[in-house]
């Protein structure tokens, strides 16, 4: 595409700065730079001090790595949840996802990503080595798989399920297939998601 030629430095600045949100291009991002030009001056500081609390106030779960004002999230430190049960997930729209079912009542794991040499993504790279910490603590009774299911997704399924045969008294499951081969979680229903929930198998080695 060729370059917008824009009346004003500062609406380039602006341009190009939105421009590098993913999924964001130039001309979307001058739409989305001409709309905030038009509100008033509080929208528009309003808007520049939440991004800037997003980056410096936000925390990550210490336990569990998922988005947090405080050190350990609500969901974590809530003593209604069933502690002895953890859902491993990829990242933190995977949690609100699942949250939104209102089918799960554990607690989570959060990898930050699944193992992808292609990507330069190793298991060093992850959320694994605390997860296995919790593991060794004792309190856990079943770990739930809720990865995407894709190569990637399996190959760290798998990694993690013999990581986990150091502890025989930890019961594995994985999500039912309901969830279809090659999609990750956002892009499976919610009835269909809490539907592989309630009725996961115990894992199985599928590659």
């Amino acid at each position: 595409m060729n370059e917008l030629q824009l009346p004003s430095k500062n609406l380039e600045l602006a341009v190009n700065e939105i421009s590098k949100l993913p999924g964001i291009g130039k001309k979307n991002a001058l739409r989305l730079a001409l709309h905030i030009l038009k509100q008033n001056e509080e929208y528009a500081r309003n808007l520049s001090d939440s991004i800037l609390r997003l980056k410096t106030e936000i925390h990550f779960c210490k336990k569990c790595h998922t988005i947090s004002d405080t050190e350990m999230c609500e969901i974590c430190s809530n003593p209604t949840r069933d502690q002895s049960t953890v859902c491993v997930v990829e990242n933190v729209k995977d949690v609100l996802l699942i949250e939104r079912t209102n089918q799960y009542r554990g607690l989570y794991h959060v990898l930050g990503g699944v193992i992808s040499p292609i990507d330069g993504v190793s298991p060093m790279d992850l959320n694994i080595n605390s997860f296995i910490e919790r593991i060794a603590e004792g309190e856990v009774k079943e770990v739930i798989f809720a990865l995407p299911v894709t190569t990637e997704g399996e190959t760290t399924s798998f990694y993690l399920f013999k990581k986990l045969q150091n502890y025989p008294m930890v019961k594995v499951s994985m999500l039912a297939r309901g969830v279809s081969v090659g999609d990750e979680l956002e892009y499976t229903d919610e009835a269909t998601l809490a539907r592989s929930l309630k009725d996961r198998v115990a894992y199985t080695v599928s590659f």
